[in-house]
């Protein structure tokens, strides 16, 4: 009597990386909704501060573009961090069309207790650095490659 391995299936749910992806983004968010709470931010308003920490002032399209949302996804998002006193939205001087995001004093402060979310996070996935790395270099990879395919 044989044991012959019947092949895989490839409709498996769990053989589908598209499935992994969404779980793992899934899960991964929901382990930053903790630790930005006492921030007062949802985890894609600290993805539009990380972006301006590191290149404010931004243009609402640059912004957009940097984050890969649509700006009528991004406006109101903005709408409530302006309301929240954490960034500003003014007419650019030189073009009127394009509208400039700037931090206010407040938002630039909240930087130092942003510091504080990686560690808390590396410390909630109890991965290493050299996994989280390799994870992240894989991702970077997939990300390449997803939009180099024409849809």
């Amino acid at each position: 009597m044989t044991t012959e391995r019947m092949p895989e299936d490839p409709l498996s749910l769990e053989q589908q990386v598209c499935f992994a992806m969404v779980v793992a983004a899934r899960n991964v968010v929901s382990l930053y909704k903790p630790v930005l709470e006492p921030m007062g931010l949802t985890h894609t308003q600290y993805l539009v501060m990380l972006a301006l920490w590191e290149h404010a002032p931004l243009s609402v399209r640059e912004l957009s573009r940097l984050l890969q949302l649509d700006p009528g996804t991004l406006s109101p998002m903005l709408k409530r961090l302006e309301s929240a006193e954490l960034l500003e939205r003014r007419r650019n001087s030189d073009d009127e069309r394009l509208l400039s995001v700037q931090l206010t004093e407040r938002g630039k402060k909240l930087r130092e207790q942003a510091l504080l979310v990686p560690p808390a996070i590396v410390e909630r996935l109890g991965m290493s650095m050299d996994e989280l790395k390799d994870l992240h270099a894989t991702l970077t990879k997939v990300i390449a490659a997803t939009e180099e395919v024409p849809v």
